[in-house]
C-alpha cells in the first residue's frame, strides 16, 4: 500500500487516519470541501497539522462533484480509497435531509464509480451505529436489524452501504464498511456532546441536556477508531464491522466524570428529548476482533483526561468556537 485517498481529510476521524498512515510512511491525498456544517475553524486546525507532515497532498474538492473527482483520479493512481467524508448529524438530517442524500449516498456512488474506472480494488466506507434504530440488542452485533433507521442521516448511510455491496458484486471491489459508535477525542466535532460539555463546564455556562440524561453511549476514542479503520485495508471481500467502545456510560455520569476532571460543577439545563436520538448504543465488536485483531485500547477515563488537556491547551481560540 503506497498511496491512499482519504475523503473528509480535514474532518475529525479522517484527519487522524491520515496522520497515522503518514507516520507509517504511506502517501496520503486528502480531499475535503471544508464546508461550514460545523465551525470550519476546527477543520482548518486539523488540516494545518496534516500539511506539516511529509507525504500529504491536499485537494480542495467535493465528492458530490463527479468532474472534480475525475480530475483527481486522473492525476494519481491510488491503491485504496477511505471514504470518511459525509454530512454528520442526527438532528441536522431531520431539518435538511437532502444534503445527506447528496453527500452521504451520491458521494459514495461517485467514489465507487472512480474506483471502477481506475481499477482501484480496495474501498473503505464509514457508516454509523445510528443505522441500528431504536430496538437493537445490547451490545449490538452487525446482524441486528438495520432496515428501520430513525432519521435521514442513518438512512443515507444505509444507502451507501447498499451501493458498496452492488459495486463489490459487479466489479469485485474489496469493501470494508465500518459502523462507528460515538467517537470522541481532541479536536472533536463541536456539534457532539463531548466538546460541548467540556466547553460549557469550563466556561461555567449552562450545559444543555436533551432528555433526562439517563440515555447511554458506548464512547470510542478517536485513535482507536483510526487504528481500526487502517486495519480494514486488508482484503476481506465485503464485510460490515462495528468499531466501538468497550465501556458504556449515561450522559449524567459522563457529566459527573468531566466535572471531576475539570474541577468545576456543571450548570445543568434539561430540555425535552429529541425524537430522532437513540436511547442507548453499545457495540458488539467480536467480528472486528476476529477478522482484524482489533479492540479499543484507550479507556474512557484516559480518553476524557486527554480531551480535557487538549481543550485547556487550545482554549485561547476555542473560546470563540461556534457550537
Amino acid at each position: 500500500m503506497n498511496h491512499v485517498l482519504i475523503t473528509g481529510a480535514a474532518g475529525f476521524i479522517g484527519s487522524k487516519i491520515a496522520e497515522f498512515l503518514l507516520n507509517d510512511g504511506i502517501q496520503v491525498t486528502g480531499i475535503d470541501n471544508l464546508n461550514p456544517v460545523y465551525d470550519p475553524i476546527l477543520k482548518e486546525y486539523r488540516l494545518k497539522k496534516l500539511q506539516t507532515l511529509d507525504g500529504f497532498h491536499f485537494f480542495h474538492g467535493d465528492i458530490t462533484d463527479s468532474c472534480q473527482l475525475e480530475s483527481l483520479f486522473q492525476q494519481t493512481q491510488f491503491d485504496a480509497v477511505i471514504n470518511i467524508a459525509g454530512v454528520p448529524g442526527v438532528r441536522l438530517s431531520v431539518e435538511n435531509p437532502w444534503i445527506f442524500l447528496e453527500t452521504n449516498t451520491k458521494g459514495c456512488l461517485n467514489l465507487l464509480e472512480e474506483c471502477r474506472k481506475h481499477d482501484i480494488h480496495k474501498f473503505i466506507q464509514a457508516s454509523t451505529s445510528s443505522i441500528y434504530g431504536e430496538n437493537a440488542p445490547y451490545p449490538t452485533p452487525e446482524t441486528a436489524d438495520s432496515d428501520h433507521p430513525l432519521q435521514p442521516y442513518a438512512a443515507s448511510k444505509k444507502g451507501a452501504e447498499a451501493m458498496c455491496h452492488a459495486y463489490h458484486y459487479l466489479y469485485e471491489i474489496d469493501v470494508t464498511i465500518f459502523r462507528f459508535f460515538t467517537v470522541y477525542g481532541p479536536a472533536g466535532r463541536p456539534d457532539m456532546a463531548m466538546l460541548r460539555f467540556i466547553k460549557w463546564i469550563s466556561e461555567e455556562t449552562p450545559l444543555k441536556i436533551n432528555g433526562d440524561g439517563n440515555q447511554t453511549r458506548g464512547f470510542t476514542y478517536v485513535d482507536d477508531i483510526a487504528r481500526g479503520t487502517i486495519l480494514g485495508l486488508k482484503k476481506v471481500g465485503y464485510e460490515i464491522m462495528n468499531l466501538g467502545g468497550h465501556e458504556t456510560i449515561s450522559i449524567n455520569d459522563l457529566i459527573s466524570k468531566l466535572e471531576q476532571i475539570i474541577g468545576k460543577k456543571a450548570i445543568l439545563e434539561y430540555k425535552p428529548a429529541f425524537k430522532a436520538d437513540m436511547s442507548a448504543n453499545l457495540a458488539d465488536i467480536s467480528k472486528a476482533k476476529k477478522i482484524l485483531g482489533w479492540q479499543p485500547e484507550i479507556n474512557l477515563s484516559t480518553g476524557l483526561e486527554r480531551t480535557v488537556d487538549w481543550y485547556r491547551k487550545e482554549r485561547s481560540w476555542l473560546a470563540d468556537l461556534r457550537i
